[in-house]
């Protein structure tokens, strides 16, 4: 779903309407509420999180990251940022089976590097 509003900024209802009506139906309804639920969450905190983001990748702009890559940074980095329940070495590792199934080999080490600084940062927050 975040790739889909990223390619084409639709609205994420439609977004959402689209993507499901395309995707198998999911055996447990609370993973298809969960799933929603994160979109909308990072959708609505994406200028945050592209801060953070652009914050730490140092000489790369976000818009010149694979799409793919941009969204799973941006969706670990919302789940880093907005829920202290998920242990982030979980966060971590559930971006990196995504990017291992949609990215490649150097996207999934970038993809490491860059969520484990902001683990770091979220932990230790640099006094204001």
């Amino acid at each position: 779903m975040l790739f889909q509003w990223d390619i084409g900024r639709d609205s994420p209802e439609n977004i959402q309407e689209l993507f499901w009506s395309n995707t198998r139906p999911l055996e447990d309804e609370s993973l298809h509420t969960a799933a929603n639920e994160m979109f909308r969450e990072t959708v609505g905190a994406v200028g945050e999180i592209d801060q953070r983001i652009r914050s730490f990748a140092e000489h790369w702009r976000l818009e010149r990251m694979a799409a793919v890559d941009r969204n799973i940074l941006r969706l670990g980095t919302c789940e880093l940022l907005y829920h202290p329940e998920t242990p982030p070495p979980v966060v971590i590792n559930e971006a990196l089976e995504i990017a291992r199934k949609y990215s490649d080999e150097e996207s999934v080490q970038f993809i490491n590097g860059l969520l484990d600084r902001i683990r770091k940062e979220v932990e230790n927050p640099a006094p204001a």
